[in-house]
């Protein structure tokens, strides 16, 4: 049985080697990819639309190729507001170009962007983005609510920040209507004096404190975590120490402000598009497909910051000045 398994199997494989009209790629589909995050914090607000592409040859050539994944300027594309249930503004958006992605795969010497100008986005808007292929008539839109402001407990606005040794410091806050997921980071900042050339330069080094995730998008969660001072000096001793480009004949200060507690904020579709994409932990390497783009792929969602600057209290500074952990990095009152 084996030896006729094996013989069915080899005529088989030789059918569809003789066969030199088998097509291995599908028949092309216009597949618009979509991506846009919109904050309002910011005023100027971008989109990056995409197409898949299929052909013959080496794909990783074709990426190379700014056609293969450009609409060109074949596309009208807009945002509205709305805010009960009535539309209230119109965004029609025009193109620029980027010349500083990374590179990579995909083409990168130059990127056009969709961008509307916007300073006063309404949290309590909704806002739906429409792309129309003006050569098919194709309409791809999605929609989003803006992710609110909230509250920061601790550390407060009239505080110093503190960096206890081996006490745990709190940071509370409470959750926003339509956040999901929080990143928190404490950035520290310092001036950097180059002695050889006389030269000062301003830098910053990011603790990251983590992601968390609140149980509910209605607002008004608690949530909070904790750090150590140990654990903070500890981290600047070791960033500071092994950026490459920081000569060793420095003096360095504090900036001002010392250090920002920056909370950073993603909506619901956001943070589940996040976790679809994360990399995977197991065997199975297979994704589950995430967009909330309507007749297209990709993501259309919102986030929001917020950014509380302190000034270090003044056991903190003693701390950097003559710790253990940070006093050869040389830093001044």
């Amino acid at each position: 049985m084996k030896k006729i398994f094996f013989v069915a199997f080899i005529f088989i494989i030789s059918l569809f080697a003789c066969k030199t009209d088998f097509e291995i790629n599908a028949k092309w589909k216009d597949i618009m990819i979509v991506y846009g995050l919109l904050n309002q914090n910011d005023t100027t607000h971008y989109i990056k639309i995409g197409k898949a592409f299929l052909g013959e040859g080496n794909a990783l050539a074709m990426a190379q190729n700014p056609d293969s994944s450009s609409y060109g300027n074949n596309l009208e594309v807009w945002v509205e507001e709305w805010k009960n249930g009535s539309q209230s503004k119109v965004w029609y958006l025009d193109t620029t170009t980027i010349y500083n992605k990374e590179p990579g795969v995909f083409y990168n010497t130059k990127q056009v962007l969709y961008r509307f100008l916007a300073d006063n986005l309404d949290e309590n808007a909704e806002y739906k983005l429409f792309i129309k292929n003006k050569l098919t008539g194709k309409i791809v839109s999605s929609v989003t609510p803006l992710v609110h402001t909230f509250s920061i407990e601790k550390p407060s606005s009239i505080q110093t920040a503190v960096f206890h040794a081996t006490n745990p410091v709190i940071v509370k806050w409470y959750s926003s209507l339509n956040g999901k997921r929080y990143q928190v980071v404490i950035r520290f900042n310092y001036w950097e004096k180059n002695l050889d050339n006389g030269d000062s330069t301003k830098r910053y080094v990011d603790w990251d404190l983590g992601s968390y995730k609140s149980g509910t998008t209605e607002g008004n969660e608690i949530m909070t975590t904790t750090y150590y001072g140990n654990s903070f000096f500890q981290y600047l001793r070791d960033k500071i120490n092994s950026s490459s480009n920081v000569p060793v004949n420095v003096l360095r200060r504090l900036a001002v402000p010392n250090v920002e507690f920056i909370f950073s904020v993603a909506a619901d579709d956001f943070n589940t598009y996040m976790e679809v994409n994360a990399p995977s932990t197991s065997i199975v390497q297979e994704k589950p497909e995430y967009t909330n783009i309507s007749n297209g792929i990709g993501i259309f969602s919102s986030r929001f910051s917020i950014d509380r600057r302190l000034a270090m209290s003044p056991y903190s500074i003693d701390s950097l000045l003559i710790g253990v952990y940070t006093k050869d990095l040389h830093f001044l009152q």
